[in-house]
This record gives C-alpha cells, sequence and structure tokens, in this order.
C-alpha cells in the first residue's frame, strides 16, 4: 500500500527524541512530542524552540528555523494520542529493551493499523523488539545519529517482515528532512557501530602498549584519517590509493599482529580479478574513465582544502581542564 507522511510523532523528548523532532519540524512537518506526561512533553517542547532559537542565533540554523519548529511543533497530551494521529511515530526512549518494549506495545495499540512505526535504538536487533508491535509489516529501526539535528546520516534497517513499501516510504521522509538514509542489515551494532568499535578498540590497544597517548590518536585521526572520512568514504578512499597497495599492506600488519590484521577476503579477491583501484581503471566500487577520475579528484581536493579551512577557522577542539593518567 501508498504511504502518505505528513504528520509525526516522537516519543521520547530527550536529547535525541528533541533532536529528531526538531529535525521534522525544521522541513515543515507537523511534528507531535510526547512523553510520560503532558507536561513533560509541553516542558520539551518550550525547551527545543528556544534551543531553536539559540541554533539560529548562533547561524547553526538557517534563518526561519525557530519560526517553523515553533509552528510546526506540538506536544501531545499523552503517547497514545500522539500515535492515534500520527502517519509515522518514532519511539526513541532508553535503550533498554524492557523499556523500548513496553513503549512500543503503547503505541502500537493506540496506532491506526496503516500507521508506520520506528524505534530509534543504536545497537538492539529490530527483529528482537518487533514482537513488540502488531501488524509488523509496518515496524523498522529509525536510527539517527547524536545529535540528530546535525549529523546527516540515518541508518534504516528493516526486519524480515517490514514490507518494502514502508522502507520506501522512510526513505522518502528522511529524504524530505534533509538527512541521507541508507538501507542495511540487522545485525547488533548495525554498520556504523560495528565499524566504529573495531576502530576504537585497536586504538585502546595503541594505548595500551604504550605506541601513543590517547591525545596523540586523538590528533592523528582528526588530522588523517578522520579528515578524509569525513567526506569520502573508506572503500572509495581505498580505490584512490590503489587496492593493491591496501592488500600488500594488510600482509605486512598481520605478520605483526596476526589474523586480526589478515586482509579481507573481499579485497584479495579484487586484487586477483585485477581490481587495483582508479590508477588502473577498476576499483572495489566499480570502472573509472578519465572523466570520473577527473571528477573525483576536484572533488577530493576542493574537499580538502576546504575542511583544512574549516579546522582553522574553528581550531583546536576543546578538551578536559586536566589529563587523564590514561595520556
Amino acid at each position: 500500500m501508498p504511504y502518505s507522511i505528513t504528520t509525526i510523532a516522537v516519543v521520547g523528548s530527550g536529547y535525541m527524541g528533541g533532536g529528531i523532532a526538531q529535525v521534522f519540524a525544521r522541513k515543515g512537518f507537523s511534528v507531535l512530542i510526547a512523553d510520560q506526561s503532558a507536561e513533560v512533553a509541553t516542558e520539551a517542547r518550550h525547551r527545543l524552540v528556544e534551543e531553536a532559537q539559540r541554533f539560529e542565533d548562533r547561524g547553526l540554523f538557517p534563518d526561519g528555523s525557530s519560526a517553523a519548529i515553533r509552528q510546526n511543533l506540538s506536544a501531545a497530551r499523552s503517547v497514545e494520542d500522539a500515535a492515534a494521529t500520527a502517519d509515522l511515530v518514532i519511539e526513541a526512549v532508553f535503550e533498554d529493551v524492557d523499556v523500548k518494549t513496553a513503549v512500543l506495545q503503547q503505541i502500537s495499540a493506540a496506532a491506526r493499523t496503516e500507521t508506520i512505526i520506528g524505534t530509534n535504538t543504536s545497537t538492539m536487533s529490530v527483529n528482537t523488539l518487533k514482537p513488540a508491535v502488531s501488524h509488523p509489516e509496518r515496524f523498522m529501526n529509525i536510527h539517527f545519529f547524536n545529535p540528530a539535528p546535525f549529523i546527516p546520516g540515518a541508518e534504516l534497517v528493516a526486519s524480515d517482515e517490514t514490507s518494502d513499501a514502508v522502507v520506501e516510504a522512510v526513505v522518502d521522509v528522511l529524504t524530505r528532512a534533509g538527512k541521507h538514509p541508507a538501507v542495511v542489515g540487522d545485525t547488533p551494532g548495525m554498520v556504523v557501530n560495528r565499524i566504529q568499535y573495531a576502530m576504537l578498540s585497536e586504538a585502546f590497544r595503541v594505548v595500551e602498549e604504550g605506541v601513543a597517548s590517547m591525545d596523540a590518536i586523538d590528533t592523528l585521526i582528526r588530522n588523517s584519517l578522520g579528515f578524509r572520512l569525513g567526506l569520502v568514504g573508506p572503500f572509495s578512499i581505498v580505490d584512490q590509493a590503489g587496492v593493491d597497495i591496501y592488500a600488500s599492506c594488510y600482509g605486512i600488519l598481520e605478520e605483526a599482529f596476526g589474523e586480526r590484521m589478515a586482509a579481507p577476503e573481499t579485497l584479495l579477491a579484487a586484487v586477483a580479478d585485477g581490481a587495483r583501484g582508479t590508477k588502473a581503471g577498476r576499483g572495489l566500487l566499480g570502472s573509472y574513465d578519465d572523466d570520473a577520475l577527473s571528477a573525483i579528484r576536484q572533488y577530493r581536493d576542493r574537499a580538502y582544502v576546504q575542511m583544512a579551512t574549516l579546522q582553522d577557522d574553528l581550531g583546536t577542539p576543546p578538551g578536559p581542564t586536566s589529563p587523564t593518567a590514561a595520556d
């Protein structure tokens, strides 16, 4: 069935839920914020409107954003009232399976059968939460990143019963709200957290081995790997540097650190198949002709120069008042 989403309810008015509500209200959607009581929701609405004005005054929101949020964001009398009138309900409560299950059951009981229900979870399997929702074909994970008003990405995870039409409708509404959603498979931690935690584990190992301090690692990542990843994805970086070069480097790392640093089979298979990256016209992501390669280089160079300019403008990120023993 086709879905038309104009009214959105966000259940949970804390930092995450409030940010999600701002995202949609700023883009012209009619948004209801709901919490444990009407009083909590009303206080949250007031806070979110005032916060939006501060963001606008600081140049973080475009002109007119606070007025749009004031006009489009309303406090619901209850979770049930919010769920009953919305085309899309997003649960954004505490990251606890029992709490989320109870709230999703509450939403499901009050919502129309055609209402799409989403959960905002960064770690839980959508199939674990699915039994809390009647008509599970309308349920999926809609994972915003913190802070929701400023991070453009969103991970979308369908359960084994979510309909394709629901996924398409959610991709559409997030795109209209200015986000860049990506649909991924159902796995603990999903994509971003699996990659983030793997990197963090290696960062801790480097500290524990005495190779570098936490401060040194933060400085290096911010000015190298993180600098590049701000605008160019990891597989694109591999293609530009050379698929065969990465395979060779993995060999050196595996010799030093063992199997955890072994080259991925997909990478080795790509090299064996002749994919060596942009320098050879074919890499992990596909084929590159001269026009594509020129466009990639121009974008990359312009992106990195603007990133460097932004860094210079912002200065060094603030840190704690005093370092920890680990530093």
